[in-house]
């Protein structure tokens, strides 16, 4: 009885290949182009990255040293969405109440547009940003001989509203078009003996007063990220031929605060940007001739 089993099991996986050939058929133009047509590829990502240093070097040397990025892992994002309204902290309990040391919450979207376009879109998957934190240890310049100590620490974290990356085949730039706030950065820059404490930087009209009709800023996820549109592409130096990096910023739309101004260890006050704007800034990178 086992034998007969076997030899059914072996018939039938010999005749597979005759199945699948007869099931096989020649695929017309409008078949083609429905396949060709569909939504590209989906990508859900959750990540934390640990780097002891990171050493850039050329004559001397800058080091980074114990480089973490990840999630925020607080709760304490943005808290002026909890204060806004009598929904307020209903609201910043559904977008920030959770906490993870971990970046997630992402679906990246990848499609080839009819026009050879490449697009990359990073969206959070519910209806939360995408929080995330970076802290670092010291930032020194090294020599043969000297080095300084430029900065002890630097922490931050914030939220993306969303990212999308397109690679133009008609004029061969790389646009990169975000909604990306800071709720909290720090940073001791020992060289000048400066500390910043509860720098901010939101969309404009989040925070302070909206200069259109004097009323108070609108804490919302809307209004969250700054706006930040950029060109990338290969150029030439401002008044040469020469081959450079290009990047050209044609959008910074944000608000802007810093709590704390530290000038040797005393606070010396606050400083607050309202609706900054900066437009057609362009940039050229190339290495010494």
């Amino acid at each position: 009885m086992k034998s007969l089993k076997k030899s059914a099991l072996v018939l039938a996986m010999a005749g597979l290949p005759f199945v699948a050939q007869a099931d096989l058929k020649p695929i017309d133009d409008a078949q083609m182009g429905s396949i060709t047509g569909q939504a590209g590829v989906t990508i859900e990502l959750e990540t934390r990255v640990d780097i002891g240093e990171f050493r850039y070097t050329d004559e001397g040397s800058l080091s980074i040293k114990d480089i973490s990025i990840g999630g925020a892992n607080t709760t304490e994002l943005f808290t002026e969405i909890r204060d806004a309204d009598q929904y307020g902290e209903a609201n910043h309990n559904l977008l920030f109440g959770e906490t993870s040391d971990l970046i997630d919450n992402i679906k990246i979207n990848i499609d080839i547009a009819d026009d050879g376009d490449a697009i990359i879109s990073v969206r959070p998957l519910t209806i939360a940003p995408i929080d995330f934190g970076v802290s670092t240890g010291e930032w020194t310049l090294e020599g043969h001989t000297d080095s300084t100590l430029l900065a002890s620490n630097f922490n931050m974290v914030g939220a993306v509203n969303e990212l999308e990356i397109r690679v133009d085949t008609e004029t061969d730039h790389l646009n990169l078009a975000t909604q990306v706030g800071i709720s909290d950065l720090d940073v001791d820059v020992n060289l000048l003996g400066i500390g910043i404490r509860d720098f901010k930087m939101t969309g404009a009209n989040y925070m302070g007063t909206r200069i259109d009709n004097g009323q108070p800023g609108k804490a919302s996820v809307s209004y969250l990220g700054a706006k930040i549109d950029l060109d990338v592409y290969k150029g030439a130096r401002f008044g040469s031929t020469d081959e450079a990096l290009a990047i050209d910023l044609k959008q910074f739309d944000a608000d802007m605060k810093i709590g704390q101004i530290l000038v040797g260890g005393t606070n010396i006050g606050s400083v607050m940007l309202d609706n900054l704007s900066v437009q057609n800034t362009s940039m050229r990178i190339y290495g010494h001739d």
